[in-house]
């Protein structure tokens, strides 16, 4: 893996600690597993401090984890910075009144959602994943949080798979990646 930004020394640990796993879940697939990175924990904890010294006095008060492994970088990354954590959802999944966005898929649709009165307009928001491929999921959420009236500063990933093109579907949104699988 190559990475964005060589000058960090805690990059490539980060990048290693990740396993490629060939042909899941089906052949032609090049799974990117974090969950070797969450089990070395100096490598999570530089992982979550890189996003922290990232967005610390920046304003940010709303930090959005998409399902499933956006939860498991966004709250700390959210405690560190004074910021509320929003978890958007696969349909669902909360309870409670929605607001969803649809996004397509390779065949069909899908849907993202987070609960009703969970954001203010005019709050100042990131959105975290691990991985950015095709970018459909982050852009719905980018459409779902600006609907509302929030302004995205930024998608942050761990990991970004260029050759799937997914910053393109961002448009004008910044993105933050550690790792490009490039």
């Amino acid at each position: 893996m190559a990475t964005e930004d060589g000058q960090d020394p805690r990059i490539p640990k980060i990048a290693s600690s990740i396993r490629v796993i060939p042909d899941f879940p089906k052949p032609g697939i090049m799974f990117h597993d974090i969950t070797t990175l969450l089990l070395d924990t100096e490598a999570f904890k530089d992982t979550i401090d890189l996003f922290v010294e990232r967005y610390k006095g920046k304003g940010i008060s709303v930090v959005a984890g998409v399902e499933a492994r956006g939860f498991i970088f966004g709250p700390p990354i959210a405690l560190a910075i004074g910021a509320k954590f929003v978890p958007m959802r696969k349909p669902k999944k909360l309870p409670g009144k929605v607001i969803s966005e649809e996004y397509s898929l390779e065949y069909g649709t899908d849907k993202i959602e987070m609960h009703v009165g969970a954001v203010e307009p005019g709050e100042r928001a990131i959105i975290i994943d691990d991985l950015i491929a095709t970018g459909g999921t982050l852009s719905a959420a980018v459409r779902l949080l600006e609907r509302v009236g929030v302004k995205i500063v930024e998608c942050a990933c761990v990991i970004e798979l260029p050759e799937c093109k997914g910053r393109e579907k961002l448009g004008e949104t910044p993105l933050f990646i550690l790792i490009s699988s490039a």
